[in-house]
């Protein structure tokens, strides 16, 4: 080998540890996406600008089913009613699973069992959870037909006052072990010095909580709660096998408005142009927390431990 072509080969060798990763290595990752998520989203806006009801040809129809959307006030009201399942999933989803992680982390083999069983819910189907919640909760010959006069004998999934409510908490049954398990192997990466460091400084528990665990939590607080927010999006098999987006229209949610007007009412351009509007408010919604929480600028917290 000639000396030219040697010191090529070493300056090619010394250059490669500073190359960092190629970006061939996002090729299959961008095949899928491109292929599982921006080819339909285009299509569904195609569609959109058509008049089709499934059989057929689709007769363009230009912004028409975009003017029926906006100017619909039953598209307004399901758009409300999201935002109020978002609100409310992560009221209720993220103080519970950072609690149970918090507790379930602990070193007793009680928690591990008690563990086990909480987390039997991530097992069951959308359908099966939504199936069996109905029934339980059914006026007639659930539970609550045999609870005594009060308050747990009211028909919640029957009455548009506390449908919703009832679909959030039945959601948050189903949702919060995945969390949970989030908030557990983040506890656990928690080292153990800084607890024993504050307990000889004669910490209370609560004081070590608010002073140790919530801090060395946040990046996993900020990804359950995007999870939580953004998922609370895609909420539409259970609330389907629920309550069918009754009673009325009480938990007509988007992603169930936008199935109901494509296959009950077959107006399939018009249920692409509410798709879309789902998609756009989805991007916007992962935008806006991966910018004002810090999402994208998180480091390592035990760098220098």
């Amino acid at each position: 080998m000639s000396a030219p072509a040697q010191a090529v080969r070493e300056r090619g060798r010394t250059a490669l540890p500073h190359a960092g990763p190629s970006l061939w290595l996002l090729a299959p990752a961008a095949l899928l996406f491109v292929t599982f998520a921006v080819v339909p989203l285009l299509g569904a806006i195609g569609l959109s600008l058509t008049s089709w009801n499934g059989l057929g040809v689709p007769a363009w129809t230009g912004f028409d089913n975009w003017r029926d959307v906006y100017s619909d006030p039953v598209t307004w009201h399901t758009i409300r009613l999201s935002l109020l399942v978002m609100v409310g999933s992560w009221v209720v989803q993220t103080p519970l699973s950072l609690l149970l992680g918090v507790y379930l982390a602990g070193g007793r083999r009680s928690r591990a069992v008690v563990g086990v069983a909480y987390f039997l819910p991530l097992l069951l189907s959308s359908a099966a959870v939504g199936l069996t919640w109905k029934n339980l909760l059914d006026p007639n010959f659930g539970l609550t037909s045999t609870a005594p006069a009060g308050p747990l004998s009211h028909a919640w999934l029957g009455d548009p006052r506390t449908a919703l409510a009832a679909v959030v908490v039945i959601v948050a049954w189903h949702f919060v072990p995945l969390h949970t398990l989030l908030y557990q192997a983040g506890v656990r990466q928690i080292p153990r010095s800084l607890y024993e460091a504050a307990a000889m400084d004669g910490a209370s528990t609560l004081q070590q909580f608010r002073s140790i665990t919530l801090p060395q939590l946040k990046y996993t607080i900020v990804t359950s709660s995007v999870l939580v927010l953004v998922g609370s999006l895609t909420y539409f098999d259970l609330v389907f096998v629920l309550t069918g987006g009754g009673p009325g229209d009480a938990t007509r949610i988007l992603p169930l408005h936008m199935y109901l007007t494509g296959f009950q009412a077959t107006e399939m351009g018009k249920a692409s142009a509410i798709a879309a509007v789902l998609a756009v408010i989805g991007l916007l919604l992962s935008l806006a927390l991966t910018r004002f929480s810090g999402f994208s600028r998180m480091q390592s917290q035990q760098e220098g431990l």
